[in-house]
């Protein structure tokens, strides 16, 4: 009898609707994918900073977004986070020592990209020219955990 062994490297994306319950199901998504996969150490904040991408792409964009969900095979993963708006934040801008600071004690947002620079090990961000029509194509946030990957500081 033969065994198959999961691979190493694989790929899940997911395309979600302008909703505001877009970051609940991309954490249920994570979580499901992860816990198959036996990635239970870099779960918890995989979930966390997916979710708030893919809040931040709800709040400041029009259209839907797709979250994409990569590991690299290294013990590496890779999650990327596409929206409609081209508008990429810091710390996700150029030049890469751009930071954002600490949110202001009972403030109600504003700690999601700062948790992503803390917690992540390497992040970025593309932003894609004009589409079709002079359409904007958007950008692609990413960040990733696990591995031995440099931290982007």
């Amino acid at each position: 009898m033969v065994t198959v062994a999961p691979p190493d490297a694989w790929t899940y994306a997911l395309r979600l609707p302008h909703d505001p319950r877009a970051a609940r199901v991309a954490r249920m998504t994570v979580r499901a994918a992860l816990s198959g996969h036996g990635m239970a150490e870099v779960l918890d904040v995989v979930e966390l900073l997916a979710s708030e991408l893919v809040a931040n792409a709800y709040r400041h964009a029009r259209g839907p977004a797709s979250l994409r969900l990569t590991a690299l095979g290294d013990g590496r993963l890779r999650v990327g986070v596409w929206d409609s708006s081209p508008h990429i934040p810091a710390p996700f801008s150029e030049p890469p020592g751009d930071r954002v600071p600490p949110a202001p004690a009972g403030a109600e947002g504003g700690r999601g990209l700062f948790l992503v620079q803390e917690c992540a090990s390497s992040w970025g961000g593309w932003q894609f020219g004009d589409g079709l029509l002079g359409r904007g194509c958007g950008k692609l946030l990413w960040f990733e955990v696990g591995g031995e990957g440099r931290r982007n500081r």
